[in-house]
């Protein structure tokens, strides 16, 4: 039963992020402002995401109402089927709310506590990525049909290109500047997209070598962590853990041992 159970979750997964990205990119106003604030004021929420987040878990649950829900916007819900939706309504809300292209929608599905299926769309560069437990990881739109993901032949550490982000509260965020700063000598050079989902999904197309960062929360990865490793990256968090708030970390497998080795000995993971 699972896999038609899946490839009904992944099809689900798909029309809601169609949907909600769509709603998104067609339907943000001129004047769109800052409806909430969460872990500091430049931690935001707009209306957009609230707006998103409940056109998904309303979609997903006239066709599955015994699922369960852990949402950015406060959409949770325990559930009685042993599915779970992990959803991001809009990851890279900063970059939405400038008008800038980066953000994404995104969909998980966990089944008894473990992701079997990840859907990011980036509508603002008509592409979707999505993931099916053991049958690897696809996108469409910028390619002629659908492609499998693979991530990049490993090169040394120092010619890696590395993504990474920054925390919104004041104290992370000069630690993270810091590490960052003694990174950069070390690799080919760092990004900074200001989407997880996204950085996430380019280790699985082989537009980046690497990405961490700390301070993560479920719905900011469940996708995106299942996508790079069903392209053959590797994920985890500290040596030894999978990715936690302390420290998500995915990469191509030439470069994730030697990432997370300096990362860990950069403190990347501290207060």
């Amino acid at each position: 039963m699972t896999e038609p159970l899946h490839t009904e979750l992944l099809q689900l997964a798909h029309e809601a992020a169609r949907r909600a990205g769509a709603l998104l990119r067609d339907g943000r106003p001129a004047d769109l402002a800052v409806a909430a604030t969460k872990s500091s004021p430049i931690d935001v929420v707009t209306e957009m995401d609230i707006a998103a987040e409940k056109l998904i878990t309303t979609l997903i649950a006239e066709h599955r109402p015994r699922d369960g829900f852990l949402g950015e916007e406060g959409s949770t819900s325990e559930g009685t089927s042993g599915i779970r939706w992990i959803v991001d309504p809009l990851d890279g809300t900063v970059n939405y709310l400038y008008g800038l292209p980066t953000w994404a929608v995104s969909i998980a599905a966990e089944q008894d506590g473990e992701t079997v299926v990840g859907v990011v769309a980036a509508p603002m560069r008509g592409e979707t990525y999505h993931a099916v437990r053991g049958r690897g990881a696809r996108a469409t739109g910028a390619w002629v049909g659908e492609r499998r993901l693979a991530c990049r032949p490993s090169p040394p550490l120092d010619q890696a290109l590395v993504s990474t982000g920054f925390n919104y509260v004041t104290e992370v965020k000069t630690h993270q500047a810091d590490v960052a700063q003694r990174l950069i000598p070390l690799v080919r050079d760092i990004r900074r997209s200001g989407s997880a989902a996204i950085d996430l999904c380019d280790v699985a197309a082989g537009r980046l070598d690497g990405y961490y960062e700390r301070g993560l929360h479920p719905w900011d990865l469940a996708a995106g962590d299942l996508i790079a490793r069903e392209a053959g990256a590797v994920t985890g968090g500290r040596p030894g853990e999978r990715p936690t708030g302390e420290l998500a970390v995915a990469a191509s497998p030439g470069v994730f041992q030697p990432l997370q080795g300096l990362l860990e000995d950069l403190g990347a993971w501290h207060d």
